[in-house]
């Protein structure tokens, strides 16, 4: 029971730096391979081995921008009847919104199904997207730093038919890479998305005009309930009758720690 994928790196030759794009697909099957173990197992793993229920397999490469077919490959039984009840499309949508959640970025709309299986998991959600963060987005990001070549993993629904299922570049990279500062910056915020199972959100800083993804720096299940309860009110209010959004005001270091000044009781 299997699910093709591939790779494409922006390249004009046909042609890449081997050792870079080697790390780059160990990378992606690392990243693919925990989340589909995650997704089947609901619980995740901290490293694979060539032993695993779950494995990747290497295909055939084709012309144009360096391309890499390959399979994710499910190897027991128990977990292939998971497989086969959640479906390709939908395994690939989790793919997509887990990777979108470890980058911060906003994910696309998940359907009834795939929404269904991520409330199901719970805090194994914030778990896996914290692994993915250790090394295999780092991995995957490769030929991109050292390169500058963007990077495309897509689902195979045929030869003919392929689905982007995440984009990485030297930007998304930047967003893995990001360190705390111990300046302190007043900001007011209207949050227009939150994530109850990694604690990823959205947010729009009062005077501009598209919104920036934040995380709590630490564990969602670790940050006191004040500051839930805050930022989740003033998600509902924005979700409401009142277009003009509700604004907070609260200390931040970074995007990516915008929330530390809540972290203690």
């Amino acid at each position: 029971m299997s699910i093709d994928l591939d790779v494409v790196i922006d390249t004009p030759e046909y042609s890449v730096d081997m050792k870079s794009a080697l790390d780059s697909l160990q990378g992606v099957s690392d990243a693919t391979r925990c989340i589909a173990e995650a997704v089947l197992t609901e619980r995740t793993p901290q490293r694979q081995t060539h032993k695993g229920k779950v494995r990747t397999t290497l295909k055939q490469s084709f012309k144009g921008s360096y391309g890499q077919i390959f399979s994710l490959d499910i190897h027991d039984e128990e977990l292939q009847k998971k497989f086969r009840i959640i479906g390709r499309s939908v395994f690939a949508e989790l793919i997509s919104y887990f990777i979108s959640e470890s980058l911060y970025k906003e994910p696309g709309l998940l359907s009834e199904k795939a929404q269904k299986i991520v409330n199901r998991l719970g805090e194994t959600c914030e778990d896996l997207v914290k692994q993915l963060r250790v090394s295999a987005l780092q991995n995957i990001h490769e030929v991109s730093t050292k390169f500058n070549q963007d990077l495309q993993l897509r689902f195979r629904k045929n030869r003919y038919d392929q689905t982007i299922l995440a984009r990485f570049d030297r930007t998304t990279a930047k967003v893995l890479n990001a360190s705390e500062s111990n300046e302190k910056i007043d900001i007011t915020i209207s949050v227009t998305r939150l994530n109850i199972n990694t604690g990823n959100g959205r947010l729009l800083i009062k005077g501009d005009e598209e919104t920036v993804a934040f995380g709590f720096g630490i564990e969602y299940r670790a940050v006191n309930i004040k500051a839930k309860k805050m930022f989740s009110e003033n998600l509902d209010y924005n979700n409401g009758i009142d277009k003009n959004g509700s604004f907070l005001e609260f200390w931040y270091t970074s995007v990516k720690y915008i929330v530390k000044g809540f972290y203690s009781d």
